[in-house]
């Protein structure tokens, strides 16, 4: 229960989430249970270019004179995302949102069985 209690301390702000399959998607925490399931809101994948099929382009702009185009904004394909937390390899916390001394004292508790 130690991580469960600490990852809802850090609901609203950004996390990134390494899965056991090397994708790693950033985005703001929305909730975690006691499985260390996870929901982000405003996700994006961390590495584009080894994931170019997680990334949607919306809008273009058509520059007639030489044929080509740019993209103004982009995005992934999902916006809002479910992740089993028996998937999870890390979650990479803001240093912000670290406490450590909280870290140590909790985990010495846990280890002396109370």
């Amino acid at each position: 229960m130690l991580f469960f209690s600490y990852f809802k301390d850090l609901v609203g702000r950004e996390v990134t989430v390494e899965l056991k399959n090397d994708l790693a998607i950033r985005g703001i925490l929305h909730s975690v249970d006691q499985y260390l399931n996870i929901k982000l809101e405003n996700t994006r994948v961390v590495d584009q270019d080894k994931y170019p099929h997680m990334i949607t382009i919306s809008i273009f702009d058509w520059e007639s004179v030489d044929t080509s185009f740019k993209i103004l904004q982009f995005g992934l394909s999902v916006r809002n995302c479910f992740i089993r937390g028996s998937v999870v390899r890390y979650v990479q916390l803001p240093p912000e949102g670290v406490d450590i001394e909280l870290l140590h004292d909790a985990t010495r508790r846990e280890a002396r069985g109370g």
